[in-house]
């Protein structure tokens, strides 16, 4: 029985509409042992993880710790040299890619737009999991897009370049584009790097609205901290490698991780808006 008590468990709310395949149980990603490097350097070495299945998870840490490594090795676009990535216990390595497409959508760090593709154009190509040579474009096709095209705010936008969109509904738009996938889970590699605040925000609050709404597993690799404490439900902190705590943020962030984890003196306090874990740096010497 899932212990509701939990926000990281508890079942979301199905908004009116919902598909059925948003009622399927919530996508669980793990890894066992895994080992991963770059040339003759190791990055992670027999990391054990599993991340909750229907929560918006969050990976912070320094630089080159390996945040974004474990994102792509759980998205299949890096090779382990040990241990494996798991979907709902499955090996991501050994599963079809077009199966895995069908239940993973994965946002890297800074795609790149082909020129001249509209709004609709982009995220039809989330669609490209479900086309086989004898059953191209459906009813079903066109429902999925305009669905991401609402989830997202972009259904007014669908006929403008993407190119001339701001940064915040580039985002969005490669957003719609993976949940045109119609799959249950997103990875995101620092999907605000480069946006200016009100357009992180406008991203992060989309996130959580798919998480809570559509019932969505929602990793995330964000370097603010604040943001991270405000929108996760359960935090995971990296450091040379490895995992050196997760939990609910409210367990997980305080003095002793900032200095230990980050080599930043401050406080932890409670955000006077949200409740949730806020950083006050020491002020300038």
């Amino acid at each position: 029985m899932t212990d509701t008590s939990d926000p990281a468990t508890a079942p979301r709310a199905q908004p009116p509409g919902t598909p059925d395949a948003r009622l399927r149980p919530p996508v669980t990603l793990a890894a066992r042992d895994l080992t991963v490097g770059y040339g003759d350097r190791t990055i992670l070495s027999g990391l054990d993880l599993e991340l909750p299945g229907g929560a918006f998870t969050v990976v912070i840490g320094p630089n080159a710790c390996g945040k974004s490594t474990l994102l792509r090795t759980l998205a299949r676009l890096l090779t382990p040299r040990g241990g494996a990535a798991l979907i709902d216990g499955a090996d991501v390595h050994r599963t079809g890619t077009r199966e895995l497409a069908r239940r993973l959508g994965v946002l890297p760090q800074s795609p790149v737009t082909p020129e001249g593709l509209t709004v609709a154009d982009l995220v039809a190509r989330g669609r490209q999991p479900h086309q086989r040579w004898f059953r191209q474009w459906s009813a079903a096709d066109t429902e999925a897009v305009e669905r991401a095209l609402a989830l997202t705010d972009l259904t007014g936008l669908r006929d403008r370049p993407v190119d001339a969109l701001s940064g915040g509904q580039r985002q969005r738009v490669w957003i719609a584009l993976t949940l045109a996938q119609d799959t249950d889970a997103l990875l995101l590699d620092e999907p605000t790097t480069y946006l200016d605040l009100a357009h992180q925000i406008e991203v992060l609050d989309l996130l959580r609205r798919l998480n809570r709404t559509g019932g969505h597993t929602v990793v995330a690799v964000l370097h603010d901290l604040n943001q991270a404490c405000r929108y996760a439900d359960h935090l995971v902190v990296m450091k040379d490698g490895a995992v050196v705590r997760r939990g609910a943020p409210a367990d997980v962030m305080d003095a002793d991780c900032l200095a230990e984890v980050f080599g930043l003196g401050g406080v932890v306090v409670p955000c006077p808006v949200t409740g949730a874990p806020m950083i006050v740096p020491d002020a300038p010497a």
